[in-house]
């Protein structure tokens, strides 16, 4: 298994940080599934996680994570890296 990917940008949104790992230029579909959210509830409530699918590919990878902006943006890298190594484990 690869390693989690890296942060690439964090955006302050009215409600979340959008923690961004992956471009979403990357993938043909992007959907938040209900099975990647219960992971991410787990480590930080309310958290959403966006998945993408590439071309040509049957696997989904993580390309952004949301948290709630009341953790603070610290606290919103480390809990989204820790749903990615979560998923991606």
């Amino acid at each position: 298994m690869a390693d989690a990917p890296e942060i690439q940008t964090v955006e302050s949104g009215d409600d979340y940080y959008h923690v961004r790992f992956r471009d979403p230029d990357e993938f043909d579909e992007i959907r938040t599934p209900d099975w990647a959210a219960n992971a991410a509830r787990s480590v930080a409530e309310g958290s959403e996680v966006r998945t993408g699918k590439r071309e040509n590919s049957d696997e989904w990878e993580v390309e952004s994570v949301l948290i709630k902006k009341q953790a603070g943006e610290d606290t919103a890298r480390d809990e989204a890296k820790r749903i990615v190594e979560k998923i991606e484990s």
